[in-house]
């Protein structure tokens, strides 16, 4: 996979803190934890140790994740400049043609959503959806469950 993940630089730090705490902190506690439990005796029956090296092995597998993120990371810097047209790391005020209601997004890189917050991911559905177009303008988009319509009524910029 060659595929770049656009992130901010704080999505980046993130990521990158969450890796180094895996990595200097967990792993040792679960080698900590199969050297305990090698101890016990006959590995054969041992379903701490097998518990154990199966962590392990999840957890080389959850930094190996990450680190292949990292590696394909892309640091995008927010736009400073006022604009009307929602880019990378706007915060987006739309309204649901369905419903009615206003809703916030905010386009985030991979790692950073948090869809309770509004925080979107830019490569999803909705955020590709809502990229490139402009306060005023009606968009149609679709996703798994269905087409959401959209007014967008406002792109603003805030700081992280």
């Amino acid at each position: 996979m060659t595929d770049r993940i656009p992130m901010t630089r704080t999505g980046y730090d993130k990521l990158k803190g969450e890796v180094d705490e895996l990595d200097s902190v967990e792993m040792p506690r679960l080698a900590q934890r199969v050297a305990a439990a090698r101890s016990e005796g006959d590995l054969s029956e041992n379903a701490e140790y097998h518990g154990a090296r199966e962590s392990q092995g999840l957890m080389q597998a959850k930094i190996n994740m990450l680190r292949d993120r990292l590696a394909r990371a892309v640091i995008v810097e927010r736009q400073k400049e006022l604009t009307d047209e929602v880019v990378f790391g706007a915060t987006v005020v739309v309204r649901d043609m369905k419903f009615g209601d206003d809703e916030i997004f905010v386009l985030v890189g991979a790692g950073e959503e948090d869809y309770d917050a509004g925080k979107i991911n830019v490569a999803s559905p909705l955020g590709q959806g809502l990229l490139g177009h402009k306060v005023g303008e009606k968009v149609a988009i679709e996703v798994p469950a269905g087409v959401m319509k959209f007014e967008i009524l406002a792109v603003r910029f805030e700081d992280e």
